[in-house]
């Protein structure tokens, strides 16, 4: 099946989906901080993030990474396209009392800030998003004062992430969709070795390093992991957009059947494991 790619499309339809999954998405949280804590520690270390360092989050969601990072003492501008999913930054960052986080809906493409104004960037599960990942690098590049330093987290290889790579297989199948050609956004897009730390030279980074993290979901079951997926997870309702509801029941019951695979006596262990990508600008 010929399926050509449209880039404008697919970034508005990714829009769409997390201004629809963001309460899920925040209500997940917990588990979500959890799950991603320790490559998120790796993240802010290689960013150099510290109290007094200025911060550009890009793809920033509900805030998670920008909170962590504002507890270091870190001024945070935490910039998303879901004006919605936003909205529970904010959110979050009052509750904590976190008075040095602002938000701005921004596309990560176009990041409209001033040249050289940031010690450093941060993007959690962002990159993959990015129908040009390189004009997205690029102008995180241009953000960056002289010196500055980018950290990303991104999925290895589909091979290492169970957790996510049952759904989107099964799925594609089911809607028929052809696998990412090289260069188009897709969850393991970065993920081959070697391959985000090119896309950080090749936009110009320096010292680019990268860090492989297990990073397992743990939960109850393969059930609850369906649910945390099915609710929050925008990419899988973006490539189950064109088949019918019933359809779409079949496939999350093919799923779930799938994912009990990682059942154990304590609990469901979803594979996964994370890549910290990271470079200075020179």
């Amino acid at each position: 099946m010929t399926v050509t790619f449209n880039p404008q499309a697919y970034k508005d339809a990714t829009r769409i989906q997390w201004d629809e999954a963001a309460e899920a998405w925040h209500r997940w949280g917990p588990v979500i901080e959890e799950w991603l804590g320790e490559a998120t520690t790796t993240m802010l270390d290689l960013a150099g993030v510290n109290a007094g360092t200025r911060v550009l989050d890009v793809a920033a969601g509900a805030g998670g990474q920008s909170l962590a990072a504002a507890r270091r003492g870190a001024h945070v501008l935490a910039t998303d396209i879901s004006a919605n999913i936003l909205e529970f930054a904010a959110l979050e960052a009052s509750r904590a009392g976190l008075t040095s986080i602002d938000t701005q809906v921004l596309d990560g493409e176009h990041l409209d800030v001033p040249e050289q104004t940031f010690d450093a960037v941060i993007s959690r599960v962002g990159f993959i998003y990015f129908p040009d990942q390189h004009k997205a690098l690029t102008d995180m590049r241009r953000a960056l004062k002289p010196g500055g330093r980018l950290a990303g987290i991104v999925y290895s290889t589909a091979d290492r992430n169970g957790f996510f790579s049952t759904p989107v297989s099964i799925i594609r199948r089911r809607a028929q969709l052809p696998a990412p050609a090289p260069g188009q956004p897709g969850p393991f897009s970065l993920g081959a070795p070697g391959v985000a730390e090119q896309a950080l030279r090749d936009a110009g980074f320096v010292d680019v390093r990268a860090v492989r993290i297990p990073s397992p979901v743990r939960m109850a079951s393969a059930d609850e992991c369906v649910r945390f997926e099915r609710e929050s997870f925008g990419a899988l309702h973006q490539m189950l957009a064109g088949v019918s509801e019933a359809e779409r029941e079949e496939a999350w019951e093919e799923i779930t059947a799938a994912l009990r695979a990682y059942e154990r006596e304590d609990g469901f262990h979803g594979p996964c494991e994370m890549i910290v990508v990271a470079g200075a600008r020179g």
